[in-house]
Formats: C-alpha cells, sequence, structure tokens
C-alpha cells in the first residue's frame, strides 16, 4: 500500500511539473517562469505586430523607390 501511495504521489508531481515546464515553452518563456503570468502573451503580441509594421514599411519604401527609378527613366 505504501508503495502504491509513493508511486501515484510521484506520478502527480511528475504531471504538475511537466504540466509547469510545457506551458513555458509553448509560450517561449524560461522554464522556470511563471506559466499564468499574462503580460507574456501582451508582450508577444507586440512583437509580432511591431514586426508585421517593419516588414510593411520596408516594402511601401522599396514600392516607392521602384517607382521613383520607374518615373526617372
Amino acid at each position: 500500500m505504501k508503495m502504491l501511495k509513493t508511486g501515484l504521489a510521484a506520478m502527480m508531481a511528475g504531471l504538475l511539473i511537466g504540466l509547469w515546464l510545457g506551458v513555458n515553452i509553448g509560450r517561449e518563456k524560461p522554464l522556470l517562469s511563471n506559466p499564468f503570468d499574462k503580460e507574456a502573451l501582451e508582450q508577444k503580441i507586440r512583437q509580432v505586430s511591431g514586426e508585421t509594421l517593419e516588414k510593411g514599411g520596408k516594402a511601401l519604401e522599396s514600392t516607392g523607390q521602384a517607382l521613383q527609378d520607374r518615373q526617372g527613366k
């Protein structure tokens, strides 16, 4: 009976630790950070939107440059 309790406790601890680490891996955060932190999602959204705006700006710049080159010829 003691072996069963020990095994069950070890399985529960492993499940909780695995869930903790799995959530942090999925959110691309450091392994031992708080997985319930909402700020990480907001930061990721800001980062992705900033990258998208930057790519859009570069595309607009290159299009404008191509138009200027075309008009100059």
